[in-house]
């Protein structure tokens, strides 16, 4: 297995965390098949959505795998007055990560980072490794201090 990025950052940080690797489907990169392939619930795989918003720009959205991004909740905890995601074509120059790869990890540019609250309700979440097929297992408090995560209920 690589060792990428997101994982160095972690250990830069000295967090532990477990990997899991799992067969990608390039036609199917949906959180439920990822968190049935690596045998966790769907509401404990999280996934990193990039938006921005009009008034403050880009920012991370790390919501539960069986949730939608509640984009008014979001703008209200970005201080913007609208926000959207961003387009699949713009996510690899913006991040260098690809669609079922992302992570707010060692992306190529540090932006704000908004995880849902029901992160906290486990021991650990799993979430992209920064490639597809590779999930990471990390506590979320060590996942919110190392993304300096803001909490809060952005999925619907």
């Amino acid at each position: 297995m690589t060792k990428t990025n997101a994982m160095r950052l972690l250990e830069s940080h000295g967090v532990a965390f477990q990997t899991r690797e799992y067969d990608v489907d390039p036609e199917d990169l949906s959180a439920e098949t990822v968190a049935r392939k690596i045998d966790l619930p769907i509401e404990q795989v999280f996934k990193t959505l990039l938006a921005r918003g009009d008034r403050n720009g880009l920012c991370f959205a790390v919501i539960p795998g069986n949730t939608e991004l509640d984009l008014k909740a979001l703008a209200k905890g970005t201080g913007d007055r609208k926000i959207d995601l961003v387009a699949v074509k713009e996510l690899q120059p913006l991040t260098g990560y690809i669609r079922g790869g992302c992570t707010a990890l060692a992306a190529k540019k540090e932006f704000p980072v908004f995880v849902d609250e029901t992160a906290e309700l486990f021991d650990v979440i799993s979430i992209s490794a920064g490639q597809r097929g590779l999930q990471l297992l990390v506590s979320p408090q060590d996942y919110l201090r190392v993304t300096k995560g803001t909490v809060g209920a952005w999925g619907k």
